[in-house]
């Protein structure tokens, strides 16, 4: 018998993704956001070789609280992009495929991303 309590549309603020779903959002986001940072990284880059006027000047940026934050998210995205691919390396290489292992491993990622942009924060400021 078919399941009649699927829902006619799909509502996606009424969707509760899994740990695993969440880690590969947020890889996808942190890729996204690491390729146009990376225009950012570069332009700063440019900069900074100009003259030491404009090294100064690129200096201040990334040392002013919302330049710390913008390293901080700089971080946190590589930081998580490189844990998840990981963990997706393994799941192509057939390691950790059962649900609990799926679970424990994108819990796993989620702490250890985060406790390493904790220690960057940390040597930030």
């Amino acid at each position: 018998m078919a399941n009649t309590n699927r829902p006619k549309h799909l509502n996606l603020m009424q969707i509760r993704l899994p740990i695993p779903g969440i880690v590969s959002i947020l890889h996808r986001v942190s890729g996204f956001g690491l390729f146009i940072m990376a225009w950012v990284l570069l332009g700063l880059l440019c900069m900074s070789l100009d003259s030491p006027e404009s090294f100064e000047q690129a200096k201040e940026c990334l040392t002013s609280t919302i330049g710390k934050l913008f390293v901080l998210g700089i971080a946190w995205a590589f930081l998580h992009h490189f844990c998840a691919g990981i963990r997706f390396l393994l799941l192509d290489l057939h390691v950790g495929t059962e649900l609990g292992a799926a679970r424990k491993s994108s819990a796993a990622v989620l702490v250890v991303s985060l406790a390493l942009t904790i220690l960057v924060g940390v040597a930030l400021w």
